[in-house]
């Protein structure tokens, strides 16, 4: 069991080589760790191979299986993108699919900055579902014609061991490394009103047009039913 000194000290490491994750997780990342006693941090330290475990071997054997939940495949210290697919994590959600959903950034590095997020805790960036790039396609055309920027990148990331993908709209001259400003929730919305599926089955229904009826035009009334 490491000490309390070392804990510490782990954290901070940990902490300070999460500069560049995505900012969507950032936050909620460095919250998990502060919140984690020692045993939990260990814990965390050998499932992602951080330091070898001193357990016995079946011990050793189940943390270097990572086993995953069912339902999404997450690890069972679930990540943050593993909690919005969940519903545990709130977020503003643009679209989805079968296999990944579609989520504005909170802290974008441009206007209309999303983020495709597969269903599926997957660390392998190559083993992306298509339907994840086909969803991230769909939604660079919206922001194309709603947000005219001078082009729309799709870059794959991976932190935590949860592949995704970010659209990130360029206005000047913006990538993944540029300054991020935390967007407000009237910002958010803004947007997501912008980009978001219109539910099936709603439709808009127009008001029927009434003709003015001109002066002395004759009128042709139903009969009267006696």
């Amino acid at each position: 069991m490491i000490t309390g000194e070392q804990a510490e000290e782990i954290k901070k490491q940990i902490i300070s080589q999460m500069e560049n994750f995505p900012s969507l997780q950032k936050e909620q990342a460095i919250q998990q760790i502060n919140a984690m006693n020692n045993e939990q941090l260990e814990q965390f330290l050998i499932q992602n191979k951080l330091i070898k475990s001193t357990g016995d071997n079946e011990e050793d054997e189940n943390s270097a299986n990572n086993t995953t939940d069912n339902k999404t495949g997450e690890h069972p210290l679930q990540c943050i993108f593993c909690s919005i697919i969940n519903n545990q994590t709130p977020s503003c959600k643009i679209d989805e699919n079968k296999e990944a959903i579609a989520v504005l950034e909170i802290n974008p590095v441009s206007e209309a900055h999303v983020l495709i997020i597969p269903k599926t805790h997957i660390s392998d960036i190559e083993k992306l579902p298509h339907s994840a790039f086909f969803l991230a396609k769909k939604i660079v055309k919206k922001i194309k014609t709603k947000f005219k920027p001078k082009d729309v990148s799709i870059i794959s990331s991976n932190a935590f061991e949860h592949a995704i993908l970010n659209i990130l709209p360029v206005y000047e001259s913006e990538n993944l490394n540029s300054a991020r400003k935390k967007a407000s929730e009237e910002e958010l919305a803004k947007i997501q009103k912008k980009l978001a599926k219109t539910p099936a089955g709603l439709k808009t229904t127009r008001k029927p047009k009434i003709r003015k009826i001109r002066e002395g035009e004759k009128i042709i009334l139903p009969r009267r039913i006696p």
